[in-house]
């Protein structure tokens, strides 16, 4: 049977365990999903799933190393771009940037630990955490990072079909993490985006930024941005492994800011 102590998991300390066994270099992973369409394959907790199995690995792989805890998830953050469908569900800005600061000050008032790792599972995510970031470290005095997973993923700027949202990585992830939650039989019915120059202009763009939603004509088929008909297994398992490792990275830039 695996123990609190092995399993690394916050929520299954005691509450003398917490003081025991943590410390101000102790690390807290939090992994950030979000429940939000993923089109007629995907589960709407595809990103939450994804966020906390990454984290999970993390955790078995640095834990001892670096001191690693994880924290309970947070399952539903910040997806107004998927609103159009059914089952989404989305924080405000306001919203979510209100969670995050109660969370931040939760933490830092019962918790000894002082580094913060969040694990982002939801690209829609990442702007707001990068700025939330900077009021976690200013308000609450926790060391803090974000890492997102899918950057390890296959992003080629001239494949096919732009890899956005429920496609070729996404699929790949879940198929190597949770293959059972995977309805495969829905993706052959699944097209190409109709104009892959506007998916790049709309999305991709670094210079400028367009408030666009994944029902987009031109965009998306059914809310999906990218190609699962070629995701597999393997693939998703490459991209876990190679998230799971450059977090080791991280960790140690992380502890040593702690530092200096």
């Amino acid at each position: 049977m695996t123990t609190a102590a092995s399993a690394r998991l916050i929520g299954e300390l005691t509450s003398p365990e917490v003081t025991e066994r943590l410390r101000a270099t102790s690390v807290l992973c939090l992994p950030i999903g979000s429940i939000e369409q993923h089109g007629p394959h995907l589960p709407l907790n595809t990103d939450a799933v994804l966020a906390e199995g990454v984290t999970r690995a993390i955790v078995a792989k640095w834990g001892e190393t670096h001191d690693l805890w994880q924290l309970p998830a947070i399952s539903i953050s910040l997806a107004r771009e998927h609103e159009w469908a059914p089952g989404t569900l989305s924080l405000s800005v306001a919203g979510m940037t209100a969670h995050l600061h109660d969370l931040g000050r939760t933490i830092a008032k019962s918790l000894p630990a002082r580094n913060l790792m969040i694990v982002n599972g939801h690209g829609g995510n990442r702007g707001i955490l990068e700025a939330l970031a900077l009021d976690l470290r200013a308000d609450c005095g926790l060391n803090v990072c974000v890492f997102h997973p899918a950057s390890f993923a296959d992003t080629a700027a001239d494949s096919a079909a732009p890899e956005i949202h429920g496609g070729k990585n996404e699929t790949s992830m879940m198929l190597a993490v949770a293959p059972h939650l995977v309805r495969t039989g829905k993706i052959a019915s699944l097209k190409m985006p109709a104009d892959a120059a506007t998916v790049r202009t709309t999305i991709l763009q670094r210079g400028v930024t367009w408030p666009w939603t994944s029902d987009e004509k031109g965009l998306s088929d059914h809310g999906v941005i990218g190609d699962p008909a070629a995701a597999t297994a393997d693939f998703g398992r490459q991209i876990v492994a190679r998230a799971v490792d450059a977090a080791g990275a991280v960790l140690k830039q992380l502890l040593q800011r702690q530092h200096g």
